[in-house]
């Protein structure tokens, strides 16, 4: 049944969508209020897809009978509001590729750590000669895949507005790493109601797939309690591993799921530091269900390669060490960020603030921090939260500034750490931007 299907965003995900669309024999629009990447109007052209940059037709949009929209357009948006009013469904990029494909699923969300669990997880599979896509937040659109591709099994990492747009769409094995306060701008505030999107994860899932969660976790074991899950519970934490589930003993990390257990050093873990432990036991699990042998799984732990951007350990310069963490968009990364340097920190912050709560870095920041360099174009909340732990805060409005005055404040031995705890939208295009101007000005001094 030939659609009219209207495609709101011509990024990655959006472009992806329209090429599945019209493979599927449907009518397709694409609109960008934005500009559209040179790379993508050059696909959309070529394959004779409608498109519009710099402004959204109502006309055309309205009169479609199934709206695909970006994760980055809030629901709260005029025209989604008309829309829904209607009654139009408006989906996400992942809803409406699941109903083309019949791979396996692992799909991994969280406030903090969803990247590396994702890559990890992928890269597992694939070491072991799966046929895997890599979708959703990172790697290749998923709808793209599936419209060109056809992987047995798809690592898609979620992010809570991706989780917004799906309804029918169903997680074989659902990954749910922590829940910390983060975009509570898009949740009116309410942390509920963002607890309750990433609790998505698990719609549609019944007693033959997974559900792995960190069992350390207050606000998962809290909502837990609240809910009739039934999917197969595996929980992960630094405790007594269960069974089925993961934990530590003696400084090694277990796993037992469907008869079978697996153990290996944390030593020998190639991610260091506490939340790693716990993504390496999410990808471990997840890895697990789809039969992967003990050897192939403890090889691919101890020689994964760390994520771009996610404390990226980059250069030294005169004894000083620079971290890039550019991916570190709210305050439980930085938590993290912050626990795992034991140097004394020059630490650069700053973005826009998502509602950012900073009490719960006081104490590291008075314990590791010997000076905070803004970054941002409102530098206040900051200012005021950290003012009597740290005795020099600089403000600067560029990267270069930020490098510069960094370098000045650090000596030998110190760790100079970018880890914002916001986004980057007001200085840069994105967190990639961000810590690609952080290495570029650290090569330049």
């Amino acid at each position: 049944m030939e659609k009219r299907i209207a495609i709101l965003g011509a990024g990655e995900s959006g472009v992806g969508a329209a090429i599945l669309a019209q493979m599927q024999g449907h009518a397709v629009f694409v609109s960008d209020l934005g500009k559209i990447k040179d790379k993508y109007k050059e696909v959309l052209s070529t394959k004779n897809i409608d498109f519009e940059e710099g402004k959204h037709t109502e006309a055309y949009i309205l009169n479609a009978e199934l709206v695909v929209k970006s994760p980055g357009i809030p629901d709260t948006a005029p025209l989604i509001v008309k829309l829904k009013e209607q009654g139009t469904p408006v989906i996400s990029e992942i809803e409406f590729a699941g109903r083309y494909t019949n791979a396996k699923t692992i799909c991994i969300t969280g406030s903090n750590g969803k990247t590396t669990t994702t890559l990890l997880t992928y890269h597992i599979l694939k070491s072991a000669g799966l046929n895997v896509g890599l979708a959703g937040n990172v790697g290749k659109s998923f709808a793209w895949q599936v419209a060109g591709e056809q992987h047995e099994v798809y690592v898609i990492e979620l992010s809570s507005f991706q989780l917004d747009g799906m309804y029918e769409f169903k997680a074989d094995v659902a990954v749910l790493l922590n829940i910390t306060p983060d975009h509570l701008d898009r949740y009116g505030y309410q942390m509920q109601n963002y607890v309750d999107s990433k609790f998505r994860v698990l719609q549609n899932q019944t007693n033959a797939d997974y559900f792995i969660y960190c069992a350390d976790d207050e606000v998962i074991k809290q909502e837990m309690n609240k809910r009739e899950i039934a999917s197969v519970k595996v929980p992960f934490g630094l405790g007594t591993p269960a069974n089925p589930g993961a934990g530590v003993q003696e400084n090694r990390i277990i796993i037992n799921l469907n008869q079978n257990q697996f153990s290996m050093s944390i030593l020998d873990l190639s991610l260091e530091g506490k939340h790693n432990s716990y993504n390496s036991m999410a990808a471990g699990i997840a890895s697990m269900v789809f039969q992967i042998r003990n050897e192939q799984l403890r090889e691919s732990l101890s020689d994964f390669k760390g994520v771009e951007h996610r404390l990226e350990r980059f250069l030294k310069v005169h004894g000083i060490e620079f971290i890039n963490d550019s991916k570190a968009t709210n305050v439980n990364s930085s938590w993290y960020a912050l626990e795992s340097v034991h140097k004394p920190i020059v630490w650069i912050v700053g973005g826009v603030d998502k509602g950012n709560d900073y009490s719960m870095l006081k104490g590291l920041v008075t314990n590791k921090v010997k000076a905070i360099v803004c970054l941002g174009k409102n530098n206040a909340k900051i200012k005021e939260a950290f003012a009597d732990c740290v005795a020099s805060i600089v403000e600067t409005s560029s990267m270069e500034e930020a490098v510069k005055a960094s370098y000045y404040l650090a000596r030998n031995g110190d760790t100079v750490l970018l880890s914002p705890a916001c986004a980057s939208f007001d200085l840069f295009e994105n967190y990639e931007d961000r810590g690609r101007q952080f290495k570029e000005q650290v090569r330049n001094l």
